[in-house]
């Protein structure tokens, strides 16, 4: 099964995290958190949800994973300051494997310069910060584009899940 790394740190929206994880545990697939510091605790914005860092992205190669998750709330636009994590989130993307993007995803996505030409959605107030990066916003549930999977926010959570887990086969 696919070895699944999720980029996160404080304020990620709940539901943008727990959901999509318990569709791919479900689904026999390994989940690594990916964070700033190993062992931290962080939590999510509305519910308080506890993820324990497992480790940093300069320690894990992309190549160990199989595919991305970039979980919305404030955690993408606190990780954008990350030269570590930037880097990993561009690695990534220049590697085709699977990128998973929801909500305020995108934002990680707009200071790692790999929107450029891509078809993408996000939330409603990124749109202009995704057309500045040079990608092309679309109105929709979600939107694949090559390695990209992106969607708008927890009420499009279902239609997100199944288009990642087909990308996850």
């Amino acid at each position: 099964m696919a070895k699944v790394a999720v980029i996160i740190t404080d304020l990620f929206e709940d539901s943008e995290y727990t959901k999509p994880i318990e569709a791919f545990r479900a689904s026999g697939h390994d989940i690594i958190h990916v964070g700033l510091q190993p062992g931290q605790i962080v939590r999510g914005k509305k519910l308080g949800t506890e993820v324990k860092v497992d480790v940093t992205p300069k320690a894990c190669p992309v190549a160990s994973f199989d595919a991305l998750l970039i979980p919305g709330g404030y955690s993408p636009d606190k990780l954008r300051v990350d030269e570590d994590a930037v880097e990993f989130v561009r690695q990534f993307m220049q590697s085709d494997k699977p990128v998973f993007s929801i909500c305020h995803g995108p934002q990680i996505l707009i200071t790692a310069k790999v929107l450029e030409g891509r078809t993408v959605t996000g939330w409603k107030s990124i749109i202009q910060d995704i057309v500045y990066a040079g990608g092309n916003f679309v109105d929709q549930e979600f939107v694949i584009d090559k390695n990209l999977v992106s969607s708008r926010s927890p009420i499009d959570l279902p239609a997100f899940i199944e288009a990642c887990l087909q990308k996850l086969t």
